[in-house]
């Protein structure tokens, strides 16, 4: 007998029987009967899961290629072993009128048909998921954690990641590919920076994605919005102020703008001496009929404009006032003020807004974060303890829900691992808690024929209600602030962030 002749059960070319093409030909059948499975579960669940997203769509889709691409290995390996070993055809031979090789051909056509369809699907599902916000949010859980759980209660919680980050056209989408796969090594390597640094370094920029949505044209007007204050005394004294807000913009059919929005409507440059650009020192106006001003701080009197390197100079955005737009962290105060406000924390507590603040402020400097919330339960047990004893056992069910609803402030606004919080990101609107407008808006900018950046309150807004402790008063035309605690007029020369920021 002769033990190379072809073997008659063999349906398919000899050369398919080998090692390698089987494990590959068995790694795929594997692999694509468990994709074909995860979709089923996918579709039936109708959960965004991230790491089943990962599986089913990058991960196991290599497998099934790899598997793929062994059986040609295999087969062509075989070939050339059998070329050494005796004098045959240097080349496979197809000829359709051996069954073997039809039944072969037809499995090859067919199952690359197969493959060209589920591969058409599965790239747009590879596409699909990765501009999805479980992928960008959930994907790197721990690296990301920040970001999405301060997204998911931002004023755009309803708009996607890739619609900001990435927007529309084949350029940006490459460009966010190939950062991604730098941050992906960084996050394998475990070299990535705690806190991310912002603002983002090579970022789309944001009036092409923001006006999409925003656009200058559309005229805002004034905006009333309520800020409820609450003080640090053992009746936790609410203050209520509402501010008219002078939005403005460009109303359709007119030559000018005016109130916040007309620093978009004007070209207005700039120069930052911090990567955050919190300090700046230079700023160039131009005007719509061409003219131009440069103002400069007045400790930076030297600073010439022709000495300057034009890439330091930016082009003033959205971005700029507007940097934290969907991952906002607040400070412990407006943290704190919101949950007295909507009863998630009793302000019948006596001193409940110093407690909850000062075990914030404990709680950031722990490393993780179920140290943090211990030691938030026992600031303010602890507190009550030892300060209002009666209270502590008469009212113990009420302080446990403020313990958990400051544990949900922190768990919401704090992240010890990623070391992020609102110090590490302060938000440029307004200036209450960090300097924003004040950059540039300090009274300390000035041109060379002295005129000033103004820092007058009442060009960005007006107080039309003030309400709190022995004051109530309502102006329509604006009234003169009248900070809660006594500090005579040294909130007129100081920022505001100067105290609420540290």
């Amino acid at each position: 007998m002769n033990d190379k002749a072809p073997k008659k059960n063999r349906n398919l070319v000899s050369t398919f029987y080998n090692p390698i093409s089987l494990f590959g030909a068995y790694m795929a059948l594997l692999a694509f009967g468990l994709i074909l499975l995860l979709i089923l579960i996918d579709w039936v669940s109708g959960h965004n899961a991230p790491y089943l997203g990962l599986l089913t769509y990058i991960i196991l889709p290599v497998f099934l290629l790899g598997g793929l691409f062994l059986i040609p290995i295999g087969m062509w390996r075989l070939h050339r072993r059998q070329v050494m070993g005796k004098r045959v055809r240097r080349m496979p031979r197809l000829d359709l009128n051996i069954p073997r090789h039809r039944r072969s051909f037809t499995i090859f056509l067919g199952g690359s048909v197969l493959l060209f369809f589920f591969t058409g699907i599965g790239t747009y599902r590879v596409y699909e998921f990765s501009n999805s916000v479980t992928f960008c949010g959930q994907a790197c859980h721990s690296v990301m954690e920040p970001e999405f759980v301060a997204y998911q209660s931002s004023p755009h919680a309803r708009v996607k990641c890739v619609e900001c980050h990435v927007g529309e056209g084949a350029e940006w989408f490459v460009k966010s590919k190939l950062s991604g796969a730098h941050q992906l090594i960084a996050v394998t390597l475990n070299t990535y920076e705690r806190p991310i640094p912002t603002p983002i370094a090579n970022l789309r920029p944001a009036r092409e994605t923001c006006e999409r949505c925003h656009w200058p044209e559309k005229f805002y007007g004034r905006k009333q919005t309520d800020k409820i204050h609450f003080m640090q005394d053992e009746e936790n004294t609410r203050w209520r102020y509402s501010l008219l807000l002078k939005i403005g913009g460009k109303a359709t059919g007119t030559k000018n703008s005016d109130g916040i929005h007309w620093h978009i409507d004007n070209k207005v440059e700039y120069i930052a001496n911090d990567e955050r650009r919190q300090e700046i020192p230079w700023v160039r106006v131009t005007y719509k009929d061409g003219s131009t001003k440069v103002f400069k701080h007045e400790d930076a009197e030297d600073l010439e404009t022709a000495a300057i390197n034009e890439d330091d100079i930016r082009v003033m955005d959205c971005i700029d006032c507007h940097n934290r737009p969907s991952h906002i962290f607040q400070p412990p105060q407006v943290a704190v003020n919101h949950a007295i406000e909507q009863k998630t924390i009793d302000a019948g507590l006596p001193y409940v807004k110093m407690a909850a603040v000062e075990a914030i402020q404990s709680a950031a400097e722990d490393s993780t974060k179920d140290a943090a919330l211990a030691t938030i339960a026992n600031s303010i047990h602890g507190y009550y303890d030892e300060d209002y004893p009666e209270i502590a056992e008469s009212q113990k069910e009420t302080i446990d829900r403020a313990v958990a609803g400051v544990q949900a402030i922190f768990t919401r606004n704090f992240f010890p691992r990623m070391k992020a919080n609102w110090q590490a990101y302060p938000n440029n609107i307004g200036h209450i808690n960090s300097p924003g407008c004040h950059r540039c808006h300090n009274g300390l900018h000035f041109d060379d024929e002295g005129s000033v950046v103004s820092n007058d309150c009442n060009i960005c807004h007006l107080i039309i209600e003030q309400e709190g402790q022995d004051i109530s008063e309502e102006n329509i035309n604006g009234l003169t602030f009248k900070h809660p605690e006594d500090i005579d007029e040294e909130w007129r020369t100081t920022g505001c962030f100067e105290c609420h920021g540290a």
